[in-house]
């Protein structure tokens, strides 16, 4: 487990803040309905069990690269930087364009970046983006440099069982960005939390492709190749570790429950978040989803909710922020941050 600052109420940020927040998601919803048929399931299950209502489908000719580039100039856009400003662009994914290069390296090219800002890929699934954003803030804050783009993107439907209602009813793809930058009087990201539970890393799985398992025609046929998930097994693990960690979280950084403006979590299912935010006593008026529209993007569905937040009109300067993802791994990311209010020009771009 690695903690990162001790936030407490009198605490100064280190001098780090989001500037400006983007989001994409594809042109093409897809109704439960669409997806009902193949699980073996109907519209008012998936409601019942979810909450979900729709997903966004990225098109055939698009990658996890096109959604995280435009999600970023979204971000950038908002936070007033360009390109030549960045020093570092983080991607957070666990559906990457190809296994090389880094797809971070692939956007930095597509945003006119691809000389001189470094690059690379986080891979923690769910939790993808927090972890990136902690890997981020920590850089700018040794290094001197001034701005960073740290983008959640994934494209699941790429990797899908449509017959496993388990999963196939869940997702959807998009893709979510920050930009980093310096913090003002009082704002800025104040304490994060980062923590893995590898005894537990089969209750999310991709099964083949990587060199344990390298792809063949014998592994497509079996279908290893699909995302698979223990449903109940991941909603034990929330309620025994999660919930748990993140109220810890919150009391050693000095706050309680009622202190949070807005608690921004990984968009599972909702059900498990409405039970995740009363388990934490965060009433459901602060607890910011997407998933009714969205689905779960993996690591886009913190920093898309996020954007959703900061466009609505509801977080206010100096309001204090929680961020929390988790998932595949199993792994838990956590951020606590006092937010500075960036420019009013946001816009979530659709492909």
């Amino acid at each position: 487990m690695i903690t990162t600052g001790t936030a407490g109420a009198g605490r100064a940020p280190a001098g780090i803040a989001i500037r400006g927040t983007g989001s994409c998601l594809p042109s093409h919803v897809v109704g439960n309905d669409e997806v009902a048929a193949a699980a073996g399931v109907s519209d008012e299950w998936i409601r019942g069990k979810t909450g979900i209502r729709a997903r966004r489908r990225a098109k055939a000719d698009e990658a996890t690269s096109d959604l995280a580039a435009a999600a970023g100039r979204a971000a950038m856009e908002s936070a007033g930087v360009t390109a030549a400003d960045l020093s570092l662009i983080v991607v957070a994914t666990s559906t990457p364009d190809q296994p090389q290069p880094p797809t971070a390296s692939v956007v930095a090219d597509l945003l006119g970046a691809g000389h001189g800002a470094a690059a690379f890929d986080v891979n923690t699934v769910c939790s993808g983006f927090v972890f990136a954003l902690n890997a981020a803030e920590h850089i700018l804050a040794g290094s001197g440099s001034s701005y960073a783009l740290v983008i959640g993107a994934d494209i699941y439907s790429r990797i899908l069982d449509p017959a496993d209602r388990r999963t196939a009813i869940l997702f959807g793809d998009g893709a979510g960005a920050v930009v980093l930058g310096p913090a003002r009087g009082g704002r800025g990201l104040l304490a994060g939390r980062l923590a893995g539970f590898g005894a537990e890393r089969d209750l999310i799985e991709v099964a083949a492709g990587g060199s344990r398992l390298p792809a063949s025609a014998e592994t497509l046929a079996a279908g290893r190749h699909y995302f698979t998930m223990n449903g109940r097994g991941v909603r034990d693990f929330v309620a025994a570790t999660v919930a748990p960690a993140i109220g810890d979280f919150v009391r050693e950084a000095g706050f309680g429950p009622g202190d949070v403006d807005h608690f921004v979590p990984h968009q599972a299912n909702g059900r498990m978040l409405e039970e995740l935010s009363a388990t934490l006593g965060i009433a459901a008026g602060r607890t910011r989803v997407t998933y009714e529209d969205f689905g779960n993007t993996g690591a886009a569905s913190v920093p898309v909710t996020l954007d959703h937040a900061a466009r609505s009109g509801r977080m206010r300067d100096g309001d204090l922020v929680l961020l929390a993802g988790f998932g595949g791994g199993m792994a838990l990311g956590l951020s606590l941050l006092r937010w500075q209010a960036p420019r009013p020009s946001h816009r979530t771009p659709h492909v």
